[in-house]
C-alpha cells in the first residue's frame, strides 16, 4: 500500500454505519455531524463508501439509486455527497466517493502490471489496504474525517469495507477513531411498545466481525425513554448516554439541532479526546425557525419523467426550499409527471401553480409533457427555469413555435448516422466517436461569462460565474442570430470554446435556462441565486393572480 504523508496532527476518523434496513438516515447523520463539528471550530472532511460493482453511479438508472451528483472537479458520485456539500461547507472531489468497483478495478489493474511480484492477489490484504488506503488520503490536513460506509451491516459485498475500518481502528489506536451504528427502532402497534431486537441482532452482526460501535443512533417515528435506552445499551455493550434518539423531523435541516440537543456531537468529542468548543448555531436555529414558520407559501411544478421517486430529483428539491428560505416562503412542489401530460390535462396539471421548473433528464421518453409545460410557461407569463436538458427543450420549442422550424429536434434523439439539418441542440464535436458512457460527458465547473443587463447578470450580479456540468449536447450556435432577433437571448457564454450557457427570453417576466446544474451549489446558508430569483418572481406571479 502507497505510504500517505504524515499529517501536521493525527486526523481523528469517525466511521458511520447503517443496519436493520437500507435508507436509514446513515448520510443525514454524517453530514448533520460534519455541521456540527464545523459550528464547533473544526477543520472536518467528509466521504462516502459504497460497497456496489458499478464505478460510479453514472450510469445507473435514477429509480434505482436516486439523483447523481456531480463534484466541482466532475466526479458523478451518490446522493449523499450532496448532503455532505449542502449541510457543511465542504467543496468535495472524486476522492471523495468510494465504490467497491474502483477499488476492484485498481488492484486489478495493479495485478495486470505486475505491481504484485507474482504474489496470490486476495481481498485481504489487497482489496482492504486499498479501502484504508483511500480513508487515509482523504483525512489528510483535517481534524475529523467522516467516512460512511453504504449498504446495511449483513450484506456480503460491504464486508471488505467493514474489514478495512476493523483493520484502521486497530491502526489508529484508542481515542482516535469512533464507530457510530444507525439502526432502525420499530413500534409494533398491537404490542404498543418500540423494539429493541433488531438493533440488538445489528450489533450482533459488527461485533462478529470485529467491530464494536461507541454509539448508536436509533432512528425511530417515537421517542425513546431512558428505559429503552439502557435496554439497548446493555445488550449492546455501549453507555446508556451512548444510545441516541433520533426522531423523524418536520425538516431535514433540524437534525443537526435535533442530534445536538441529544448530545451526539458532546459524547463523539469525549470519544476522539477533542477540545469540546461550544457550537456556533445561530444560522441553523433562524434558517429552522424560517421553515417551520414560513411567511407566506409559493406553489412550483417541476415536470419529470422520475416523479415516482423524488430521491432522483434531491438537489433540486432541496435548493428550490433553499430559495424559499431566502424568501421567508415555504415551497410546496408539485411534481409532475411528463410522460402523462398532454393538451387535455395540462391546465387541470399546471392550476394554481406561479412557478414551472423542467429539470436535466435524458432520452425521448416525456420530451412531448416537457415542450407542453414550457410553452405554457412561456405563452402564460409564468416564470420557467429551465436546467440542462430543460433548457434544451426550451430552445427545442422556441424553434418550433416561435421561429417556425416544425422539425427542430435534438441529436440526441436522432439515430446514428442520419442527417438532420435542424439540430438546434447538437453533439460536441469531440464526443462523435466516443462509445463508453460513463464519465465522458461534459462534467464539473466550468466558467461562463454573464452579459451586463441581462436577468442572469441582475441574479449572480457578477460578470464570471462557474457552475457545475454533466451533458452531452449543446446549443448550435448556428441559431444563435434567428434567436436572438425573436427574443430568446444567449446571457451567459463560456468564451473559450463559444458555447451557450444561459439563455432567457427578454419579453417575459422571469424566463431563465442554464445548461449547467446550479442545484449542486446551492446550500440552506448559501441559497443559489437563481433559484433565488425563481422563487421571488413566482411570489411575484402568485400575486397578481390574485389580484
Amino acid at each position: 500500500m502507497k505510504k500517505i504523508k504524515q499529517n501536521k496532527f493525527q486526523t481523528k476518523y469517525v466511521f458511520v454505519t447503517g443496519g436493520v434496513v437500507s435508507s436509514i438516515g446513515k448520510g443525514l447523520t454524517a453530514a448533520s455531524l460534519g455541521a456540527l463539528l464545523q459550528a464547533r471550530g473544526f477543520s472536518v472532511t467528509i466521504m462516502k463508501c459504497d460497497p456496489y460493482l458499478n464505478v460510479d453511479p453514472g450510469t445507473m438508472s435514477p429509480f434505482q439509486h436516486g439523483e447523481v451528483y456531480v463534484t466541482e472537479d466532475g466526479a458523478e458520485t451518490d446522493l449523499d455527497l450532496g448532503h455532505y456539500e449542502r449541510f457543511t461547507q465542504a467543496n468535495l472531489t472524486r476522492a471523495h466517493s468510494v465504490s467497491a468497483g474502483q477499488i476492484y478495478d485498481t488492484v486489478i489493474s495493479k495485478e495486470r502490471r505486475g505491481d504484485y511480484l507474482g504474489g496470490t492477489v486476495q481481498v485481504i490484504p489487497h482489496i482492504t489496504d486499498q479501502i484504508k488506503h483511500r480513508i487515509l488520503e482523504v483525512g489528510q490536513g483535517h481534524e475529523v474525517a467522516l467516512v460512511e460506509i453504504g449498504g446495511t451491516v449483513g450484506d456480503i459485498e460491504g464486508l471488505p469495507f467493514l474489514e478495512a475500518i476493523r483493520q484502521l481502528r486497530s491502526d489508529l489506536g484508542p481515542g482516535h477513531s469512533a464507530l457510530i451504528h444507525v439502526t432502525y427502532v420499530p413500534y409494533i402497534k398491537a404490542a404498543g411498545e418500540l423494539k429493541s431486537k433488531p438493533t440488538q441482532h445489528s450489533v450482533k452482526e459488527l461485533r462478529e466481525i470485529g467491530l464494536q460501535p461507541d454509539m448508536l443512533v436509533c432512528r425511530s417515528e417515537y421517542p425513546l425513554d431512558d428505559n429503552f435506552k439502557k435496554k439497548t445499551a446493555l445488550f449492546c455493550s455501549v453507555d446508556p448516554k451512548n444510545v441516541v434518539a433520533a426522531n423523524d423531523a418536520q425538516t431535514i435541516y433540524e437534525v443537526p439541532l435535533m442530534l445536538h440537543n441529544e448530545g451526539l456531537d458532546s459524547i463523539l468529542l469525549e470519544t476522539l479526546n477533542l477540545k469540546n468548543k461550544p457550537p456556533v448555531l445561530e444560522g441553523w436555529q433562524k434558517m429552522v425557525r424560517v421553515l417551520k414558520k414560513p411567511n407566506k407559501r409559493v406553489k412550483i411544478a417541476l415536470v419529470g419523467k422520475y416523479v415516482d421517486l423524488k430521491e432522483s430529483y434531491k438537489s433540486l428539491h432541496e435548493a428550490l426550499i433553499h430559495g424559499g428560505i431566502a424568501n421567508l416562503s415555504a415551497v410546496d412542489i408539485h411534481y409532475v409527471d411528463s410522460d402523462k401530460l398532454n393538451h387535455k390535462t395540462i391546465k387541470q396539471e399546471l392550476k394554481d401553480v406561479t412557478g414551472i421548473l423542467v429539470p436535466g433528464g435524458f432520452g425521448l421518453r416525456g420530451v412531448d409533457g416537457k415542450l407542453l409545460a414550457i410553452q405554457f410557461a412561456r405563452e402564460h407569463k409564468i416564470p420557467f427555469f429551465g436546467i440542462c436538458y430543460g433548457m434544451q427543450l426550451a430552445a427545442i420549442e422556441f424553434a418550433r413555435n416561435v421561429c417556425g422550424i416544425s422539425k427542430a429536434t435534438s441529436r440526441e434523439w436522432i439515430s446514428a448516422g442520419t442527417e438532420n439539418e435542424n439540430c438546434v441542440i447538437d453533439i460536441m464535436p469531440e464526443q462523435k466517436n466516443i462509445v463508453d458512457k460513463g464519465g465522458t460527458m461534459r462534467l464539473g465547473a466550468f466558467p461562463c461569462k454573464l452579459i451586463a443587463g441581462s436577468r442572469a447578470f441582475k441574479e449572480y450580479n457578477q460578470k464570471i460565474i462557474f457552475e457545475r456540468h454533466r451533458h452531452r449536447y449543446e446549443f448550435n450556435n448556428n441559431y444563435r442570430a434567428l434567436f436572438e432577433k425573436r427574443g430568446l437571448t444567449c446571457s451567459g457564454l463560456y468564451e473559450s470554446r463559444d458555447l451557450v450557457e444561459i439563455l432567457e427570453l427578454k419579453s417575459h417576466p422571469w424566463f431563465i435556462g442554464v445548461q449547467f446544474h446550479p442545484e449542486f451549489k446551492s446550500r440552506p446558508l448559501d441559497p443559489h441565486p437563481l433559484f433565488v430569483g425563481f422563487i421571488s418572481a413566482s411570489l411575484k406571479e402568485q400575486k397578481r393572480q390574485t389580484l
